[in-house]
Formats: C-alpha cells, structure tokens, sequence
C-alpha cells in the first residue's frame, strides 16, 4: 500500500488575524512614531520586539526583521498579517495576537534592553554535515556505497509564530546529498541530489517551503541498491520520502516509498 510519510499529525493552526496586501495601505506616521524603542511584556518584562525605523526587531536571534505599518487601528506585518490595536499611547502598547488573546507592552526604559540585536539574525542548518558508508552484499557481489549530507548557503524560509503570537519568519539552510556507489575500484555510481530533483514526486507548494533533510541506504535487491531522500518542512509535522533506486549498471528511478 502506498501512503506518505507523515511523522506525526500535521497541526492546523487557526489564524484569527486578516490577511492583507499591507504594502498598499496608508501609514499612520504619527501612531508609528509612537512605536518607535523597545516594547517589553508588562507582566513577565521580556523584550517583545524593537522598533526602529519602518522595521520591527524581534528579541530572539533567529528570527528575521520585518516591515511594519499602522493603518486605522491595527498593526499590519509585511506578509500582509493584522493584528488589531485596543490601546496605543507613548509608553503603553496594547493589541490581540493571532490567538486573541491580549498582549499588553509597554515601552521600556532601561539601558540594557536598548541593546537588543539588530544585526541579521542567524541563519538554521537543519542537518549538520555527515558522512557515512558501508558494504552491501547481493548475488555474490559486494557493493560499497557512500552517502555525504552537504548543508548549503540556500535559504528556505519559514514563517511561524513566537511565544508573544506574533508571525515570524525563520531562516534555515537546505542540503545537498551525495551518492556514491563502486564495485571494487568500478565506480557504478556517483551524483549530488538537490531537493529540485523531486518535482513530479512531492507537490510543488510543498517542495517550495521544505528542505532535503536526509538520506538513508533502505536495501539492495535484484533492481540495485534502495536510497530513501527525506524532504520536510523545517521543524514541521510532515514529511515525503522518496526512494532513489540505483541499479547495478548506474542508472536511477525515483518513485514515493512504498510501504
């Protein structure tokens, strides 16, 4: 029976904030002047978020800066997401997350939260380099393989929500695979797998926001040697896995796992 891999249950997650084109609103300069400095949680007193300029800061090192503006009463991210505003003064800051529930920050005064990092966030690697090989045996022949999982310098970006409830975006590197397979000194087989390689296979929507996480050997058998690629949405519930084939004269067929 065919089925894809999924790890676990894939969580919705009910947005209760309006999607909107922000970039063609009207700005409120005067409210996003107001907003300018450090905002802190009045209960727990952690940095929420800096705001400087037309760009909002968050207080975490991974996740990336964003455009803001303040049309009416609500504060609208770059992805278009709204937030709506219940109270907006020069040292207080009151509005709803995407749960609806109330955050309430007010501007700090402190020195030491003045210092909350500005510079690019740090970019994730998802996997970190690895290298591994072994023997396999089949027919009376002995197969040596190969496998190196290359983390890269290409971003896959992904947006989720902090512990304020506020959207965010995350930054993490794909990888590259490589394969490698010899008989003796005969080389059958030698060739670096990009997460591009599996359009047709995984939908394409998917394949845009996951990153190729990792690549086992499954088994050899009379069509060759069995590799399963691992494509998943970095940090997520879900996952495709894609088995590789190589057959004994070095040529590869793909096709979703069958289980």
């Amino acid at each position: 029976m065919k089925k894809l891999l999924t790890i676990s249950m894939l969580m919705v997650v009910l947005v209760a904030c309006n999607q909107n084109n922000s970039s063609t609103l009207p700005d409120d300069k005067a409210a996003k002047e107001m907003l300018q400095g450090v905002w802190v949680d009045e209960e727990s007193g952690y940095v929420s978020f800096r705001v400087s300029g037309d760009t909002l800061y968050f207080a975490d090192a991974t996740s990336m800066p964003t455009y803001f503006r303040i049309y009416k009463d609500s504060l609208y991210l770059a992805s278009g997401t709204s937030y709506s505003i219940v109270k907006h003064t020069e040292h207080l800051f009151w509005f709803n997350n995407q749960n609806g529930d109330l955050l309430k920050l007010q501007k700090s005064d402190d020195a030491d939260d003045a210092d909350i990092e500005t510079a690019a966030p740090s970019v994730l690697t998802y996997t970190h380099q690895v290298k591994i090989d072994s023997v396999a045996a089949y027919n009376g022949n002995r197969y040596h393989w190969y496998i190196a999982i290359n983390p890269t310098k290409y971003k896959v970006t992904k947006r989720t929500f902090n512990e304020d409830g506020l959207e965010v975006e995350n930054v993490y590197y794909d990888n590259i695979m490589h394969i490698s397979v010899f008989q003796g000194a005969r080389q059958i087989y030698s060739s670096d797998f990009h997460k591009q390689q599996y359009q047709g296979l995984v939908p394409a929507e998917f394949l845009n926001d996951a990153i190729l996480a990792n690549m086992a050997f499954s088994h050899i058998d009379a069509s060759g040697l069995h590799f399963n690629a691992t494509l998943c949405i970095p940090d997520g519930a879900t996952c495709y896995m894609v088995e590789s084939t190589i057959s004994y004269t070095g040529v590869l067929s793909m096709q979703l796992v069958e289980y």
